[in-house]
């Protein structure tokens, strides 16, 4: 007998999956054993038989079950292993970073991404970007179906240098060179200014994504504490006589984990030290059009002689276009677009036209004062929820999406992660933004995916089945 909760936020059709699947790999329902038929399983469920039809075609899909002809649906000894389920269904998941990559970005409806560092569609700039492709589907000279031009779209450099020397950053257009997203952008930067065997800063906690792909490069990590105001200035003076790094990488706005802003008093520590020791500040400004206008930045403070500028329109206008940038001196720009010709010829022009569109457009800005806007509010009514439940932040953003929580009470955040994990939420422990790993009481949350009581209902029975010996049961983890 299955049981369903018909009140619950989660789809029929995903309990009836999930209570199959559980039966399956645990060993109750064994290779061979035959399901009930369509009919029965939906009179006795109480749904209808295409609610239980659904169900069986994705199990069957998924490698747990096998449909015979006539004779109805059994159970499968073996899995498809490419499905993406079996490890996200057994007792005890195996957390940690590359799972929580992994599946983040699956697409699972059913997962709650509470800890995730994107913007929900609702927040994207969906409008400007179906506004660009029926104009630019009009225009008869339609461009964009070549390779391009190496530097990338004219027309969106020229719109990226005219918004930096809003900010007080000069750049020529020689020194802008398009991407395939920021995560191309660090890579081309970090590659023009490094060989195998040199050592680069990072932040601690920072970007976890960057740490492998630097271990890759065959380049020593150190990390520089992130406090309140920015990086720690007395460890990185330390770092730049001891290890003679080739570049620090920092996210001076809004820095991903903690949501915390550079201070100006900090930033031209920095810019004095780099100076000193001639190491170059990779200033990754990605989350920066979130921030208040009025925050300052390493380029420009310093414009470009210690700084390369990288940035994208993943956060505010679509992530699938993939559209990111670098902004540096003519000379550093020219040596990237080397690389960046040798690695992929040019980025994607189709991608940058409409970009060049919504930025041209003068309604994106009023699409970003909204959106600012939007997040605040979010962040305040989070900041709300958490403090009921025990959780307490680093500090309180200026914006953003970001915070970086800590119950007031030492607690094991890798056995929430995994309990919350089989529950269907998917938190980001501290330690997973350690360059070296290391153990972090901290939780990096998105406070655009904690508008869900959910979340805070299942905090609060994990604290409270957490005080003794008791272990929560993710079966009574959603509320009705």
């Amino acid at each position: 007998m299955i049981r369903l909760d018909h009140r619950a936020s989660t789809p029929l059709v995903a309990q009836i999956v999930d209570a199959i699947r559980t039966r399956i790999v645990s060993g109750i329902w064994l290779d061979g054993m035959k399901l009930p038929s369509i009919r029965k399983l939906a009179q006795d469920s109480g749904v209808s038989p295409l609610t239980v039809s659904n169900a069986y075609n994705r199990l069957v899909a998924e490698g747990f079950l096998q449909a015979r002809r006539a004779s109805g649906y059994f159970v499968t000894h073996e899995p498809n292993p490419v499905s993406g389920q079996i490890e996200a269904s057994s007792p005890q998941p195996s957390v940690d970073s590359l799972w929580l990559l992994q599946r983040a970005y699956e697409g699972d409806a059913r997962l709650i991404q509470a800890g995730c560092g994107w913007l929900p569609e609702a927040c994207l700039y969906g409008s400007g970007v179906r506004h660009a492709l029926n104009s630019l589907g009009r225009r008869p000279e339609m461009q964009g179906l070549g390779y391009g031009n190496p530097y990338g779209h004219d027309g969106l450099r020229e719109q990226i240098a005219l918004s930096l020397a809003r900010q007080g950053i000069a750049c020529q257009r020689s020194g802008i060179v398009l991407t395939h997203g920021a995560s191309q952008a660090l890579e081309l930067s970090i590659r023009c200014l490094t060989r195998p065997g040199d050592t680069i800063l990072v932040e601690d906690p920072g970007y976890c994504n960057l740490f492998p792909a630097l271990h890759a490069m065959g380049l020593n990590l150190c990390g520089v504490p992130r406090l309140k105001d920015g990086p720690c200035p007395e460890r990185f003076a330390k770092l730049a006589r001891d290890k003679r790094p080739k570049a620090f990488v920092i996210n001076t706005r809004l820095h991903n984990p903690t949501g915390t802003s550079c201070s100006a008093p900090v930033l031209h520590k920095l810019l004095r030290i780099a100076e000193a020791h001639d190491i170059m500040l990779i200033e990754d400004d990605i989350f920066g059009d979130l921030a208040p206008e009025t925050s300052p930045t390493l380029a420009y403070l310093g414009q470009l002689d210690h700084v390369i500028r990288i940035s994208s329109f993943s956060k505010t206008i679509s992530p699938g276009l993939r559209v990111g940038y670098v902004a540096a001196s003519t000379a550093i720009a020219r040596e990237i677009l080397k690389l960046k010709m040798a690695s992929s010829l040019t980025s994607t022009s189709i991608s940058e036209a409409i970009v060049h569109h919504c930025l041209a457009d003068g309604r994106y800005r009023l699409h970003l004062a909204r959106l600012r806007e939007k997040l605040a509010h979010l962040q305040e009514k989070a900041l709300r929820r958490f403090a009921k439940t025990g959780l307490e932040p680093f500090c309180k953003p200026e914006g953003g999406m970001f915070l970086w929580m800590r119950f007031a009470q030492e607690r094991d955040v890798l056995q929430l992660t995994r309990d919350a994990a089989r529950a269907n939420f998917l938190l980001a422990p501290g330690g997973y933004f350690s360059p070296e790993g290391a153990p972090s009481p901290w939780l990096r949350f998105n406070t655009t995916q904690c508008d869900r009581p959910e979340i805070f209902a299942f905090l609060n029975q994990w604290k409270a089945a957490n005080r003794g010996t008791q272990r929560i049961d993710p079966a009574l983890s959603l509320p009705s």
